[in-house]
């Protein structure tokens, strides 16, 4: 791929951890806020090389990991329908539920398919008339526009086999949770640089002038995550709280006011549950009352499930980074990706999916694990 290569380039990433021990006169906890982040910091050992200066914790930057499991049970019992097709991005069709994932129900005759967009499902309903088209959807800010349009779309072209089952969540809420816990340990963050494209950081002033925390937007390769955390690094050595971007390149102040504006014209923030962390204040989104006739949860009568929580994981506390993945007593030996008991083990985005892939103390003991691939 273009343009990679020169945020990979080892003589520069050596400089900037030669930069961070330089400025670091303690060591500084700082939590990345996306799993893509988190997946990077892992593959390429940078907690392990700052370690002694910064203490990196997982934040819950994956949207699929806190989908909440009465939310994936709903979206089994539509897909039972004789008369729905059920629909949603590939990571989701493993994570389990209360009983079972969407894969698993998809085996004993579930009507389950993965698409790569809304808009293929959009297509769909206009190739099965005789079918309901659901949609699952499952993401932050960065894929709701894409979600907003489809549901325009289908109004302007009289799909009414379409509809909505929607999880989608809000970053800002999250980070505001976390720094109101009284066990808080985060002082500064490590913004989702691929959220703030679409929500631009103007957000993110708030909780920093509140919480008095550095907030510095960054990307994903290892010479961004590295000027990132030098960037929070160097604000708290000097005292400072400001929100800076170290993502110049992709996400902008104002971030895309096309897309902020499709968000707003179709759906309105909600409470949400999120899995770990129980209702979420504003933590959600909902259709807008002009657009409800696409929901899903209104189109469709439901059966209540009881939600039964395997205590064996332990996803909330490692989705708000109080343990890491290998302080929960099942990681690597109950759960392991083909047998996962949360979330963040199965999601392409999930910290306990990059420990078991990348860490290296991880790998070594894993190693004789059931399920482990190398």
């Amino acid at each position: 791929m273009k343009y990679v290569d020169e945020y990979r380039n080892q003589k520069d990433a050596e400089q900037l951890l030669r930069a961070i021990h330089r400025r670091a006169t303690r060591r500084w906890t700082i939590m990345e806020v996306c799993g893509g982040q988190t997946h990077g910091l892992l593959r390429y050992g940078i907690d392990e090389a700052l370690a002694d200066v910064v203490e990196l914790i997982h934040g819950p930057g994956c949207p699929v990991c806190v989908t909440p499991a009465e939310q994936i049970d709903r979206a089994i019992e539509l897909a039972e329908r004789p008369d729905v097709l059920l629909t949603t991005f590939g990571d989701m069709l493993r994570v389990p539920g209360s009983r079972r994932s969407l894969a698993t129900a998809r085996s004993t005759g579930a009507r389950v398919r993965a698409v790569y967009s809304p808009l293929d499902a959009l297509m769909l309903a206009e190739r099965e008339p005789d079918l309901q088209i659901i949609f699952f959807a499952v993401g932050f800010e960065t894929t709701t526009p894409a979600t907003a349009l489809a549901v325009q779309q289908a109004a302007r072209r009289g799909l009414h086999n379409f509809s909505l089952l929607t999880a989608h969540v809000r970053v800002l809420p999250a980070m505001e949770a976390i720094l109101r816990s009284p066990d808080n340990r985060v002082q500064a963050f490590l913004a989702a640089g691929h959220v703030c494209t679409v929500t631009g950081q103007e957000a993110y002033e708030v909780p920093c002038r509140r919480h008095q925390v550095p907030i510095v937007v960054t990307g994903f390769e290892p010479i961004d995550l590295l000027r990132g955390i030098l960037a929070c690094v160097d604000q708290l050595e000097s005292g400072r709280c400001e929100v800076e971007s170290r993502y110049r390149r992709c996400a902008h102040r104002e971030g895309n006011p096309q897309a902020r504006r499709i968000i707003e014209e179709v759906f309105e923030p909600c409470d949400q549950p999120w899995r770990g962390f129980g209702m979420m204040p504003q933590g959600g989104l909902r259709l807008r009352e002009m657009w409800r006739e696409f929901d899903a949860t209104s189109r469709f009568t439901e059966t209540a499930s009881i939600c039964e929580v395997d205590d064996r994981c332990r996803s909330g506390d490692v989705l708000s980074g109080r343990i890491r993945p290998m302080q929960c007593p099942a990681f690597g030996k109950e759960c392991t990706p083909d047998s996962p008991l949360g979330a963040p083990m199965v999601s392409g985005e999930g910290a306990c999916a990059a420990y078991f892939q990348f860490h290296p103390t991880i790998q070594n003991a894993a190693v004789d694990s059931p399920g482990r691939k190398t």
